[in-house]
């Protein structure tokens, strides 16, 4: 049986939707919902009223540890044997269960992750931030495009694994953003084998501003040379790209020091190749405008954080929880 873990913090009307989605799945076997609520001031226990009799629901009250202890809990107090984690900023499309008993029977695996889409519904600033988080333009492209099928590190808004491989590996670690690629290194390590399956998508609504969607890519650039650090064996050289591309930026501003804008020109014909991009796979020549702003911010915080900590980690070895304690839960 398929146990949904869901792990909530102050997000009440996003968990409504969410719920709202399951009921909608034209899955036909039993499957059960595990709300997690990680130390909410604003709970949201009224919302999951609407849904007793439509859904099997257990509800969890805990102090706050952040996502991925959240998301152990539920899985401790789950009664399936397959683990399917689920964001609260997301929603379900009908067809999602059926899309993973369906890969499960062409190649089983203990832990699979799948990718997110843009609803219509969304708003301009969450479809150009969604581009910008998944195209291959971007480092969207880096972050799932480099991975094949057969060796995907699995996002945790939308990932599954089995009780078995949960057990074996102990789930989630303290840090946050980074705990998934991190569960996924220490399951190959452990023998277990991931896999992308590229139609169990969901829409992630990704309910973030520019201020936050900045912090959110500059904490994932953090984190990454703490986990070269910690799994030096697969560390990869595109993790360095952001960076480079924003020092080059800057460079091509120098340079105009000396009346060289070739490499300036450079940087203007790839974002007008991202505006156009964006712009006809979203049919809105705005959110093409927007999605330029978002790739900015993307490449802007991941570069410089991922930067930060190269230098604080990687040569001068400080402690991770010591140089970036806002990374690390405390359980």
């Amino acid at each position: 049986m398929f146990s949904i873990i869901i792990p909530v913090f102050n997000r009440p009307d996003e968990i409504d939707e969410l719920l709202e989605s399951l009921t909608q799945l034209d899955y036909k076997q039993k499957f059960e919902v595990v709300i997690v609520e990680d130390g909410s001031t604003m709970p949201a226990l009224s919302v999951l009223e609407k849904y007793k009799g439509k859904l099997q629901m257990t509800y969890l009250n805990k102090s706050n540890t952040g996502p991925g202890d959240s998301r152990n809990y539920g899985m401790k107090h789950a009664n399936g044997d397959y683990f399917i984690l689920i964001d609260s900023d997301c929603i379900v499309p009908s067809h999602y269960l059926n899309e993973v008993e369906k890969a499960f029977q062409m190649n089983y695996v203990d832990c699979f992750g799948g990718p997110d889409k843009a609803l219509k519904s969304f708003s301009n600033i969450q479809k150009a931030i969604n581009f910008s988080m998944t195209s291959f333009l971007t480092t969207g492209g880096i972050r799932g495009g480099s991975e094949t099928i057969n060796k995907f590190q699995p996002r945790s808004f939308n990932m599954g694994i089995s009780k078995k491989a949960f057990e074996a590996s102990g789930g989630f670690g303290s840090i946050h953003p980074g705990e998934d690629p991190d569960l996924s290194i220490r399951l190959w390590q452990l023998g277990f084998e991931t896999r992308l399956f590229p139609e169990a998508y969901v829409y992630h609504k990704r309910r973030i501003d520019w201020e936050k969607f900045y912090t959110q890519v500059n904490k994932f650039g953090k984190a990454r040379p703490i986990l070269d650090s910690w799994h030096p064996q697969y560390r990869k050289w595109s993790y360095f790209f952001p960076t480079v591309f924003i020092l080059g930026f800057y460079f091509a501003f120098f340079l105009l020091i000396f009346a060289q804008d070739n490499l300036l020109k450079l940087y203007f014909i790839y974002f007008f190749l991202l505006f156009q991009v964006s712009s006809f796979q979203n049919r809105n020549v705005l959110i093409g405008l927007l999605s330029v702003k978002a790739a900015w911010k993307q490449f802007q915080g991941y570069g410089l954080g991922f930067l930060q900590s190269f230098i604080k980690i990687r040569l001068l070895n400080q402690n991770p929880q010591e140089a970036f304690p806002e990374l690390f839960f405390k359980k």
